[in-house]
C-alpha cells in the first residue's frame, strides 16, 4: 500500500497535471469504488461542472478541492491516477474517468479494486469518516516533539503497531516504520511506555528525517507504485532494513532478521535494536 511519501508524490504530480481543469462529466465503471454518495449517478452529478483548484493530502488520502465539493480518494493497495487524451484507448482495470472540458481525462485504475472515493460538501471532509479520527500529520509544522510525546504518553502497546495506527500518526506504513525504528535504534517490539524521553526524541527525529528523504526522491517503488506520470520512486535504493532479511546491517554488519509484529512482516537488526536498550543511538545528521 502506498505510504505517505508515495501519496505526497502523487499529490504533487496531480497538482501539476489537473489543477484548474473543469470536470465536464464522470464515468463510473465499478460502483463499489464510490463510497459516498451511495448512488453513482449522484456522484457524477455532484462533480459535473466542478473545477479542481488544488489537491491536498491528509495521511494517505488525496483531497481534490473543487468549487463546492471535496473528493477524498484513497489508493489502497494498487490504485493509481493518470492523465490521458480522450481518444486514448481505455485500459483494463480503469474504474473511474473524469472527463475534462479541454478534452483530457483523469483516469483511476485499480487492479485490486480496493480504492475508495468519498464526496463531501467543501469544508465537511475533516468532520466525518474516513478523515475525522486521523492523527498527527508528520510533515506538517504542527508535528512537534511536544505533540509527538503527548500522543504517545501512557501507551503500553508495542511501538511498531502504535506507529502503524493512523489515529496516532498518519501516513506511516510498514516500510517507513521499519526504517525509522532502525534509525532510532529501537526494537519494534518495545512497549511504548518503556521508551525513555531520549529514545522518543530520537524516534521523532528519525520519522521526520526518513519521510522527508523519501519524499525528496519520489517515495519507494517496491511493488507496483508509480506517480501520476507513470514514474517510479527511488527511495527503495536507500532502504536499510525493509526487505533486506539475511543481509548485513549497514551499521554493524550483523545479519538483518525478519519477524512478525502486530501481524506485519518486520525487519530489524538485533544488534543495533536490542529488545532491552542500554543506550540510545542518535540519528545521523
Amino acid at each position: 500500500m502506498p505510504e505517505l511519501p508515495e501519496v505526497e508524490t502523487v499529490r504533487r504530480t496531480l497538482n501539476q497535471l489537473v489543477q484548474g481543469k473543469t470536470i465536464e462529466s464522470v464515468s463510473v465503471h465499478l460502483r463499489r469504488i464510490i463510497q459516498l454518495p451511495e448512488e453513482a449517478d449522484e456522484f457524477r452529478l455532484l462533480l459535473e461542472g466542478q473545477t479542481i483548484h488544488s489537491i491536498e493530502r491528509r495521511g494517505k488520502f488525496l483531497l481534490f478541492k473543487m468549487d463546492d465539493f471535496t473528493l477524498v480518494s484513497h489508493l489502497r493497495m494498487e490504485g493509481r491516477y493518470g492523465l490521458y487524451d480522450k481518444n486514448d484507448p481505455l485500459e483494463l482495470h480503469t474504474h473511474v474517468v473524469f472527463h475534462f472540458s479541454d478534452g483530457s481525462e483523469l483516469r483511476y485504475k485499480d487492479v485490486r479494486q480496493f480504492g475508495t472515493m468519498h464526496v463531501f460538501p467543501k469544508g465537511r471532509e475533516l468532520e466525518e469518516k474516513p478523515l475525522v479520527k486521523l492523527g498527527l500529520e508528520p510533515l506538517d509544522e504542527s508535528f512537534t516533539l511536544e505533540a509527538f510525546l503527548a500522543k504517545l504518553s501512557g501507551r503500553t502497546t508495542k511501538i511498531k503497531p502504535l506507529l502503524l495506527n493512523q489515529e496516532y500518526i498518519v501516513g506511516l506504513g510498514n516500510i517507513y516504520v521499519d526504517e525509522s525504528l532502525f534509525l532510532a535504534g529501537i526494537h519494534p517490539e518495545r512497549e511504548t511506555s518503556s521508551l525513555s524521553s531520549a529514545e522518543l526524541a530520537a524516534l521523532y527525529e528519525a520519522i521526520v528525517k526518513t519521510l522527508n528523504e523519501a519524499v525528496a526522491v519520489g517515495g519507494s517503488s517496491v511493488k507496483s507504485y508509480v506517480n501520476g506520470q507513470g514514474e517510479i520512486g527511488m527511495f527503495q535504493h536507500q532502504l536499510k532494513m525493509y526487505g533486506r532479511k539475511g543481509e548485513a546491517c549497514p551499521d554493524c554488519g550483523h545479519e538483518i532478521e525478519k519477524t512478525v509484529v502486530g501481524g506485519r512482516g518486520t525487519h530489524f537488526c538485533p544488534n543495533c535494536q536490542p529488545l532491552e536498550r542500554k543506550r540510545v543511538r542518535r540519528t545521523k545528521p
